[in-house]
């Protein structure tokens, strides 16, 4: 058995065959983590009418026209709708056409 005074982890047999080796997680597998959990989120204002918000959230994500008026409804309800999902970069091009008409708008992750 190790000693207990001053005795670390790995320099005590019986110690480690009590806890799983430590691998450490690929550098890109963790980056691939995060950019998936990015989400722009739209917030209400006064400024704009439904039609223009509509159009912006289709040139933005590409989404239907049923599914960009559903968004734009959600935002007027409730002040704010998470209106795309993905990988940062696509969350930062997203977010950057619908500030072109002074949306606002807040990347997440």
């Amino acid at each position: 058995m190790c000693s207990a005074l001053g005795a670390f982890l790995y320099d005590c047999p019986a110690m480690m065959n009590n806890y799983p080796e430590y691998v450490p997680e690929e550098e890109s597998d963790v980056l691939e983590q995060v950019a998936l959990a990015a989400k722009v989120i739209l917030y209400n204002d006064e400024d704009h009418t439904f039609d223009e918000v509509i159009t912006q959230i289709i040139r933005a994500t590409g989404c239907s026209a049923d599914t960009a008026h559903s968004l734009t409804l959600e935002v007027h309800h409730r002040g704010k709708a998470m209106v795309f999902e993905g990988p940062l970069e696509g969350c930062l091009r997203v977010s950057a056409i619908l500030e072109e008409i002074s949306l606002h708008t807040q990347i997440e992750w």
